[in-house]
This record gives C-alpha cells, sequence and structure tokens, in this order.
C-alpha cells in the first residue's frame, strides 16, 4: 500500500465508502468535487488528496468507475478468457498481480469432517476496505472477511460456522503474513482451501482472473467443464471464504445483468474493482 499504514488504508476506505453511499444515491453520480468533500466534513483539497492516495486517481476519474454502466463497460473492455489466461500463464500457480501464491485444497474427506482436527487461528486486521478477519490453519490463510464497524463478532461467528468442528484460537500472528501479502500486493501468500471439490474448482479458477479484469458465472463454468452450471458456479463464488485473495468480486453476472451480488457487500465489491482498474490504468499510463 505504498507509503500507507494499514490503518490509514482501512480509514480511507470508510470515508470511500461513505461517497460511494451518496454516488449510489439518486442524483449521486452529478456530484462535484466539492459537494462530495463537503458531505465527508473536509475541504475539497484534503478529499482530493485522500482519494488520490487511497486509488492513485482523482475523486472525478474514480466517480467514472462507479458509475452504473460500470458492469457492461468492464465485460466490455477488461473480459478475460480463461483459457488464454492460463496460456499467458496468469494461473494461480503463477503469478497474481505481485503476489505468489500457493495452496492446498482440504481432501474431500477432511471437507466431511467439518474441520474437525484443525486448529484455526483468528485475528483482525486493516486493510484497505475495512475491517477483516484473517483466519489460518498451520497450512495457511483459510478464511478472509469483512466486518462494517461493530459487526465483528457476527462475522466471526459466520466463518466459525463453515467449519464447526474445528478449533478456534484468537491468534493474529498465525494468519498475519498472509494477510499482509495479500494486501500489499507483495511477497508469498499460502492458502488453504476448505470447500468442496467443486468449490474448489471455481476458486481455482478465480484466481486466474488478472487485477483490473473480470469475468462470468458463464466463463468460470466453461472453464472447469460445466457450462450448464452457472447457478451452481454463483453458489460456489458466494462460498468463497476468502474474499479479495480468491477474487470474487471480479466474477460478474453476464452483459446486461449488473455487478451481481457480494457476501461483504455490493459497496465493497465496486470499490474493489474500482480501486483494481484505476491503479491497472495508472500504472498502465505510467
Amino acid at each position: 500500500m505504498d507509503d500507507m499504514t494499514e490503518q490509514d488504508a482501512s480509514y480511507h476506505y470508510r470515508v470511500i465508502a461513505r461517497a460511494i453511499a451518496l454516488i449510489d444515491a439518486p442524483g449521486g453520480t452529478h456530484l462535484g468535487l466539492s459537494e462530495l468533500a463537503g458531505a465527508m466534513g473536509m475541504s475539497a483539497a484534503h478529499f482530493q488528496r485522500l482519494f488520490s492516495q487511497w486509488v492513485g486517481v482523482s475523486p472525478k476519474r474514480y466517480q467514472q468507475y462507479l458509475m452504473l454502466g460500470q458492469a457492461r463497460e468492464l465485460l466490455a473492455e477488461r473480459f478475460t478468457t480463461l483459457d488464454a489466461a492460463h496460456e499467458l500463464g496468469l494461473s494461480g500457480q503463477a503469478r497474481l498481480h505481485d503476489l505468489f501464491l500457493r495452496w492446498e485444497a482440504m481432501t474431500p474427506g477432511d471437507y466431511a469432517r467439518r474441520g474437525a482436527g484443525l486448529t484455526i487461528g483468528y485475528g483482525w486486521f486493516d486493510s484497505p476496505f475495512g475491517r477483516a478477519l484473517g483466519l489460518a490453519t498451520e497450512r495457511g490463510l483459510c478464511g478472509l472477511a469483512f466486518a462494517e464497524p461493530g459487526a465483528e463478532e457476527a462475522v466471526l461467528d459466520e466463518m466459525r460456522a463453515r467449519w464447526p468442528e474445528a478449533d478456534f484460537i484468537a491468534d493474529p500472528s498465525r494468519a498475519a503474513p498472509h494477510v499482509e501479502a495479500a494486501f500489499a500486493q507483495s511477497g508469498e501468500a499460502a492458502l488453504h482451501l476448505i470447500g468442496t471439490p467443486f468449490q474448489i474448482k471455481v476458486w481455482e479458477a478465480l484466481l486466474q482472473v488478472p487485477s483490473g479484469h473480470v469475468t462470468s458465472y458463464g466463463e468460470i463454468g466453461q472453464r472447469i467443464e460445466a457450462p450448464r452450471a452457472a447457478r451452481a458456479v454463483g453458489a460456489a463464488v458466494g462460498r468463497n471464504p476468502l474474499g479479495f485473495v480468491i477474487p470474487c468480486h471480479r466474477c460478474l453476472r453476464g452483459a446486461g445483468d449488473g455487478l451481481g451480488g457480494y457476501h461483504w457487500g455490493l459497496a465493497r465489491k465496486r470499490a474493489m474493482l474500482g480501486w483494481e482498474a484505476a491503479r491497472h490504468d495508472a500504472q498502465e499510463a505510467g
């Protein structure tokens, strides 16, 4: 996150989230810099500086990424054919951004035991997209969730329910190196994928979608040789336990169907897509 601390980035996201809510409201896409800054209780200069620190572009430019036509534009201009991505070495087994990922999937038998025998350490972290809950086994990061202020216990309970027979301990150090690598987009992060064989196929396909690009449920289905399973693909995307790292936010419904849902909130999905697209464009221009 360049010269920002994680705490700075988390604070910036909370401001951005409020701005997104205003932009999404009726007439919000026409709000100017001074109006947005005033609603945030900031000067225009401070607001612009904060915005630019967080994403690398001006508020006006970022606002363009949040327009209602974003899904159509992304699908038209940034759609990734996963076969091509794989051929180009963009799969999760190669490099995702500047982050090297290695993963190990739980066997179907282990999954059926609902986490029995696993010890999962967890902790809370500041991130570019608000408070993040990181969970890790001895093999790697198995969960990354997001919470609004005051909802931390509910999010932790929801993640515990995914693996009800596991032993959970408050131990941020177990997840910390993987979480830090993921948000810094550098270094190495080990993942421990805990899901059904079908879910893991979907999650592996998602890891092939580069930052700043998107795909669709149908394309994921094609990639995993289940072209008629769009609904099942959508369910597996929704059950992704590793928000942002396995980039389910990059999966859209299809042309004309909008952004689709997101387990951790549609505003956060929009922020992630805008953040990545803006940074991608800035890097291309540089």
